[in-house]
């Protein structure tokens, strides 16, 4: 069995979500022992499209025609397409169509969570919809003090400074209005958020915020590998107040980094994280400012972090091949080619 893992324009998705979950997809494949390809022009016995633009769009209709058997990825819906680029109003036409295409289309749909799931077979999709996590690479966040000290060099602070971050591109959607007013109930604290978008992308909401933004709130841009794991590895928290998520690969990045976890209480989040268990879900800024607090001052309880390290776990990338394998294989069954 090899099955084409298929990415459209991956230069401009690699510092996204959608292009961690590709390297993440590559990888948990390789661990199950599925042979993959990324080369549409190559032979294999099914494709995973994971964009839904119109290339991607083309492809499947063209491997549709040749027998092929097709599974979408359903990294993307309508609902958390909402309040993020700019002139977002006018694309998300051209963006429910495409989804709708997709997903309708294809012999399979993969989505990463039963929320995501849910969203997506209330469009009406006939196909089988299977709910599998975008996956985490636990070893690669193991305790790492030398990244914790790069960081915090990096970034100036001391040794016992306390500091909150969050991740993701500054939209208005992932919660940046609401991280920013939350900051300024803590002059003293310094929040960090990484990320960037292109100025040109960004609302006029988010840029207008940005530019008030408190002196305590910085905007380093786009930092991976050491550095950001340095980050969760020492952080008050991670402070994601994403409005729409379908799954959030930050979210099991900081659980694997055993990082205290502030959220935004939102339906992706049920039933795999508790607010008081392995997380803490709120809901207004209220009630993110008290939890804040109580973190700076209190620091996190360890049998929350475990909890939550747990759930990070179940979601190791071996993991998630087998359960990729045994879809393609369910699939190549169905379809009388295995």
């Amino acid at each position: 069995m090899k099955t084409l893992i298929y990415f459209q324009d991956v230069d401009t998705i690699k510092k996204s979500g959608i292009g961690r979950a590709m390297k993440h997809q590559l990888q948990a494949c390789e661990d199950a022992g599925v042979e993959t390809t990324i080369d549409k022009k190559d032979t294999y016995d099914l494709a995973h499209i994971n964009t839904y633009w119109g290339k991607s769009q083309r492809l499947l209709k063209k491997l549709k025609k040749q027998g092929v058997p097709v599974i979408a990825h359903g990294h993307t819906t309508v609902e958390d397409f909402r309040r993020s680029f700019k002139i977002w109003q006018l694309i998300a036409p051209f963006v429910k169509k495409g989804i709708y295409y997709m997903y309708g289309h294809a012999d399979m749909v993969i989505t990463p969570t039963p929320y995501s799931k849910s969203l997506i077979e209330a469009y009406g999709v006939a196909k089988k919809v299977v709910a599998i996590s975008n996956g985490i690479d636990i070893p690669l966040y193991a305790s790492d003090p030398q990244a914790v000290k790069d960081f915090r060099e990096k970034f100036g602070l001391k040794e016992d400074e306390k500091f909150v971050m969050s991740v993701g591109f500054p939209f208005e959607k992932k919660g940046l209005l609401d991280f920013i007013e939350v900051a300024r109930k803590f002059p003293d604290v310094k929040f960090f958020w990484f990320g960037q978008l292109a100025r040109i992308l960004e609302t006029e909401k988010v840029a207008r915020a940005k530019r008030r933004a408190p002196k305590n709130v910085i905007f380093p841009g786009y930092v991976e590998g050491r550095l950001i794991r340095g980050a969760y590895q020492s952080a008050v928290c991670l402070f994601f107040a994403s409005y729409e998520e379908n799954e959030g690969i930050v979210v099991l990045e900081a659980l694997a980094s055993h990082c205290p976890l502030l959220l935004r209480d939102i339906g992706t989040y049920h039933p795999w994280l508790e607010d008081g268990v392995n997380a803490h879900l709120k809901k207004n800024n209220e009630e993110f400012a008290e939890e804040i607090k109580k973190l700076i001052e209190n620091g996190e309880d360890a049998k929350i972090l475990e909890a939550g390290y747990q759930v990070a776990k179940e979601r190791d990338l071996p993991l998630v091949g087998q359960q990729l394998k045994e879809a393609y294989e369910g699939l190549l069954k169905e379809k009388g080619r295995l």
